[in-house]
């Protein structure tokens, strides 16, 4: 059956920044679709864990400052715990800095490239090395942005970051492709998290992106839940080096 493609059952999904949002999404839908899932973030994840217990998932945490040196190493210790491998890894977690160009200082450049670039390479590379590339197999899903196409206002570091991630997403496919390793990236539309609180508690900020979306409303974390499943799913085995649009329409104006 087609539907079969799709599912995750026997795999494990390990997702950063899962504690809210689209990360939340991500869990969620993996547990529906049969996926034990790790989620990774700096504080408790009880949320999420109750949401994915709800649908009758399986939820495992690990606590960690994603920004600290050693994050890769204590996440890697903690899956060789918690899981006998990995099958899928969401690199959801990121940060966005808002300051005119001409003000952003060096330190808060580099918070926003550490996690938004330097963390999604460098995982996804341990990750590959433990599990994906001696199993020949494994989904890798970057989380980009409209902004890895475009170069938005005001947030340079940020629209930088994502664009390095189409551009490491790109880099990572073509060389474990041939070991039947996925890596594709989602670019999220203007979604309704806790990223855009500022744009659209912004009335007149929030109308220009509203009458720029043709499906005429802000994103939530549901929307993106199909496109998840696609990516780390069996139905996306020839899938490349890509990265999906889910921005309702936003692109094509």
């Amino acid at each position: 059956m087609i539907l079969d493609m799709f599912s995750l059952e026997h795999k494990t999904a390990v997702v950063t920044g899962a504690n809210t949002g689209l990360g939340q999404g991500f869990c969620i839908a993996f547990a529906q679709a049969g996926a034990t899932v790790i989620g990774v973030a700096r504080r408790s994840m009880q949320e999420t864990r109750e949401k994915v217990e709800s649908v009758g998932g399986a939820f495992k945490e690990i606590i960690v400052d994603l920004s600290s040196p050693d994050a890769i190493s204590v996440i890697m210790e903690q899956c060789e715990k918690l899981c006998d491998r990995v099958d899928i890894l969401v690199n959801n977690a990121g940060i966005i800095h808002r300051e005119d160009a001409k003000d952003v200082s060096e330190a808060d450049w580099d918070k926003v490239i550490l996690l938004n670039e330097r963390l999604v390479f460098f995982l996804s590379q341990a990750m590959a090395n433990r599990y994906f590339l001696p199993n020949r197999s494994g989904k890798i899903i970057n989380i980009a942005s409209m902004l890895s196409f475009q170069g938005g206002i005001r947030v340079p570091a940020y629209a930088a970051s994502k664009s390095a991630v189409m551009g490491i997403t790109k880099a990572l496919a073509n060389e474990w492709a041939p070991y039947q390793v996925n890596v594709n990236a989602i670019a999220p539309g203007y979604m309704a998290t806790n990223n855009t609180t500022n744009l659209r508690s912004d009335a007149q900020r929030s109308e220009a992106i509203l009458e720029r979306i043709p499906a005429g409303r802000w994103g939530t974390p549901d929307d993106i839940m199909g496109a998840g499943i696609y990516l780390a799913s069996k139905a996306s085995d020839y899938v490349n080096g890509f990265t999906l649009a889910v921005d309702g329409g936003w692109l094509a104006r």
